[in-house]
């Protein structure tokens, strides 16, 4: 099945579009990417992260950073997610990955229906944005994807936990594993990280 996203969203623009990962997980960081396109890319694969397969966001991973005009990757802790909670983790990581292009944007598309603007650029929030325009799908399948790698990294440190599957979501197992074995350097202390939680000591 081809994708109909769209190229752009303000046309004579240098927009970048700005997407995040990790924002309902347990565990691990908040990773964002921010992209800038070329105004004739086209992909037939690419799509929200979330509609691909592991196997064809790592397809499209270096695709995407081969023909992108620009590209970058912002990270921020799960120590600062719980100072800061993660709404503003989710943008402050957006910010940092804006932060690292190496073309200033004119314009921000971001995923999603809430930003803090960065510096003076303007921006727009796209609700399901990512299966809306090629540059926001773009940044989806990087913050996807470098953040499953590193999951997967620490995984090699703690594997009770399953971060290689879940990746720091709260499925069953992880819950259940955090029950038995307490919680790491890489949980979010701020989060509900047992389902029937009232008191837990961390």
């Amino acid at each position: 099945m081809k994708t109909r996203l769209n190229p752009f969203y303000k046309e004579g623009f240098v927009e970048a579009g700005c997407d995040e990962a990790g924002r309902g997980c347990l565990a691990g960081p908040v990773y964002a990417a921010a992209v800038i396109l070329p105004t004739n890319f086209y992909n037939p694969l690419l799509n929200d992260s979330k509609q691909l397969s592991e196997k064809q966001r790592n397809e499209l991973r270096p695709i995407i950073e081969k023909e992108a005009l620009a590209w970058a990757v912002g990270v921020v802790t799960n120590q600062e997610v719980d100072e800061i909670n993660v709404l503003n983790a989710s943008f402050l990581a957006m910010h940092r990955s804006v932060d690292q292009l190496k073309i200033e944007p004119e314009h921000l598309i971001i995923d999603g229906n809430r930003f803090k603007q960065y510096k003076q650029i303007k921006h727009d929030c796209i609700v399901k944005g990512d299966g809306k325009y090629f540059s926001i799908a773009a940044a989806s399948v990087l913050a996807k994807t470098y953040r499953d790698d590193f999951m997967k990294k620490i995984a090699l440190e703690y594997p009770q936990y399953d971060w290689e599957k879940n990746k720091g979501y709260p499925t069953k197992a992880h819950r259940e594993a955090i029950k038995e074995f307490g919680t790491t350097p890489y949980h979010r202390l701020t989060f509900r990280l047992l389902s029937n939680q009232l008191s837990f000591e961390f």
